[in-house]
């Protein structure tokens, strides 16, 4: 199946997002027909900072050791890992070499700045063109910065629209009404529903860092209770993003 054909408004593609081969190669077991990679997993498993541009090499690696799971992947690829157009489509070019399905580019930048609108419409126009279907993420919800209405017109030349930190019922419906791309959102312990979403016409919903952080409060239980402690809370993106290397 094509992997366009698995974005369908009101009945979504869940996404989840794995960090390594032993964790896509689980998810595909489990009968998942598509996964994507999570920056902030990848970039743990290397000890580099999380959305700063530091996992290029080690993106294009997790890529390739995933290409004969027999699954369709689409990468994080943070914001193309480069400002100029022509680097970024060197990389899209390279991941679709690899049998790449996909890739998720977002205009959130480290200083909690968005990318001028410009600039990642040529972004975007760079990933295209090589056969992935190229989604275009807007941190306007996550960064509380910018209008996501102007973003997810601006980026109507992408394959698909990601608005991460989307949570209200009534304004996804809103934003999914607004656009002839299908909307991808995050799923948020406690928020809305796989149901809910696809009654407010969301395409695809994606898990994001949860999968990681679900592993790692999985291990501390583990090893918490042979010391008789009890079980910890999930961490959340920002607590485990604070372990990392900080950007330089």
């Amino acid at each position: 199946m094509d992997f366009r054909d698995l974005h369908r408004p009101g009945d979504p593609l869940l996404l989840p997002n794995a960090w390594d081969y032993g964790s896509a190669a689980v998810l595909a077991a489990q009968g998942f027909p598509a996964i994507g990679t999570t920056s902030l997993g990848v970039a743990a498993v290397y000890g580099k900072p999380d959305a700063a541009g530091a996992t290029r090499a080690e993106t294009i690696e997790l890529a390739e050791s995933l290409k004969d799971l027999g699954i369709l992947v689409t990468v994080d690829i943070e914001g193309g890992f480069s400002d100029d157009p022509d680097e970024v489509s060197d990389l899209v070019a390279s991941l679709a070499a690899l049998g790449v399905a996909g890739v998720n580019l977002e205009d959130g930048r480290p200083d909690g700045t968005l990318r001028p609108i410009e600039s990642h419409q040529r972004i975007i126009e760079a990933a295209k063109g090589h056969g992935v279907f190229v989604n275009a993420r807007t941190d306007t919800c996550w960064l509380r910065t910018g209008d996501t209405r102007e973003r997810v017109r601006a980026y109507g030349h992408a394959d698909g629209i990601f608005v991460p930190g989307l949570s209200d019922l009534g304004e996804i419906a809103e934003v999914a009404a607004s656009t002839p791309l299908p909307l991808n959102v995050l799923y948020q312990p406690g928020g809305p529903t796989m149901a809910q979403f696809a009654a407010a016409g969301v395409a695809r919903v994606s898990t994001g860092s949860l999968l990681y952080r679900a592993a790692i409060q999985g291990a501390l239980t583990a090893v918490l209770g042979i010391r008789g402690e009890p079980a910890p809370r999930m961490p959340t993106y920002a607590e485990t993003a604070a372990f990392l290397p900080q950007p330089r």
